[in-house]
């Protein structure tokens, strides 16, 4: 008995009662739970031919009997009823279980099943996605598109190779570094369209730490300058941004060098809990009103002028950095990481993690990104204290002198054995 053809037809099974569970709840008459797990079962067996007779004309016959099967149905449904549905996601679902029930057979088993897996949510998910899409903005689409167009049209286009001094700058890999910050910033912008504009201090501060913590940081300051009771939330809510901005820099991190990411995780995961108990505390000091919980919309985050900034900052830092290792020796890495701290967090941080690939010591490289961190903060209570009231000033400032201390002590007193 050949156990893995009945293992791949027991899983074409189960796609197909998932996905037609999804059809059926939204009682379309064309197809339900029977009709896809039988679809997907005569794929199975359509690759099964294929495979054992050897004959590649078997598959696109049975596709094609699957798709006049369809149309005659279409047919007999648009003459039998006056306002006959003309959608075609059922149509093109059915067709696209028949090719998961054949690549089952044919290709690779796990792929099937997570395209399925997708098919079926998209499905589930039918009457949300129509909702969201209904509700986007013109700037919400003009980040889509700028997103598309910085990821999959500038990008491949850009030459893969080191130019200019220090032979550091690689236009792939710096527009890939504004790519992936970008996109991180996106989907911050989208979960805070999902849940909404009153979703709630905890939620307001973990946006915009994903989304960015120096627009929250500025954000809240100005709303702490119009009412003087804003201020100690402002200081929660900037707070918990920054907490979750480190993970935010290990993110970064782990996509630049996820090989060395177990060697830096650690310190930062000890700061990361060190600023949530701050956190924690803070919230448990705040008075329980509402009327200062509500987020302020963040920009278009996809802005293509932004990008091209970031693009050129962080080829700067990495020029910067590669002539004060060169001209200074290591030492000389945490002014740079001091400025670009102040500058841009993520451009530092992205600078420092190629130096790390390119052979400076994780034992040193963490601490130059942890350097930047703490320059950040420092930025971030300077702008609180020029935009914001005095009590915010007065939290905030309490919050990141000791967060800044617990980071300068892990930096100092730091084991060097001490990593996963």
């Amino acid at each position: 008995m050949d156990y893995p053809d009945l293992i791949t037809l027991g899983i074409a099974f189960g796609l197909g009662l998932l996905v037609g569970l999804q059809s059926e709840k939204s009682d379309h008459e064309m197809a339900g739970v029977r009709t896809f797990t039988l679809v997907a079962i005569l794929g199975v067996f359509a690759g099964f031919l294929t495979r054992d007779f050897e004959n590649p004309f078997i598959l696109p016959v049975f596709g094609l009997a699957v798709t006049a099967l369809m149309v005659t149905a279409n047919s007999i449904k648009a003459k039998r009823d006056d306002n006959p549905n003309v959608g075609q996601t059922t149509e093109v679902a059915i067709l696209l279980m028949f090719a998961i029930g054949s690549y089952l057979v044919l290709g690779n088993q796990l792929i099937g099943v997570i395209v399925g897996g997708m098919l079926a949510i998209l499905l589930y998910i039918k009457e949300t996605l129509h909702n969201f899409i209904e509700n986007l903005k013109q700037k919400d689409l003009a980040a889509i598109m700028t997103f598309v167009g910085i990821s999959l049209v500038i990008l491949p286009l850009l030459p893969d190779k080191t130019y200019g001094p220090f032979d550091v700058l690689n236009p792939r890999n710096i527009w890939l570094m504004v790519t992936l910050i970008v996109g991180i910033s996106i989907l911050g912008y989208f979960i805070y369209k999902w849940l909404g504009k009153k979703a709630g201090m905890i939620s307001n501060g973990i946006l915009g730490g994903i989304i960015s913590s120096t627009a929250t940081t500025v954000s809240y300051a100005r709303k702490a300058k119009d009412s003087k009771f804003a201020g100690k939330i402002s200081a929660f809510v900037i707070l918990v941004a920054v907490t979750v901005s480190l993970v935010r820099v290990l993110i970064e991190v782990g996509v630049v060098i996820p090989e060395k990411l177990p060697q830096i995780i650690l310190p930062f995961v000890v700061l990361f809990i060190f600023m949530a108990l701050l956190s924690v505390g803070l919230f448990y000091t705040i008075n329980k009103e509402k009327n200062a919980s509500e987020m302020p919309e963040p920009k278009n985050p996809a802005q293509f002028n932004s990008a091209l900034f970031f693009g050129i900052l962080y080829g700067l830092i990495l020029l910067a950095v590669a002539f004060t290792q060169e001209k200074f020796g290591d030492s000389g890495l945490y002014i740079v990481s001091i400025i670009g701290g102040l500058a841009n967090k993520d451009a530092i941080t992205l600078s420092l993690s190629q130096h790390i690939k390119s052979g400076v010591e994780v034992s040193l490289g963490w601490k130059l990104i942890m350097t930047a961190v703490i320059s950040n903060m420092v930025f971030k209570v300077i702008i609180a204290s020029v935009l914001g009231n005095r009590q915010l000033t007065k939290w905030l400032g309490a919050a990141m002198f000791l967060s800044i201390a617990a980071g300068l002590l892990m930096i100092w007193l730091w084991p060097e054995g001490w990593h996963f």
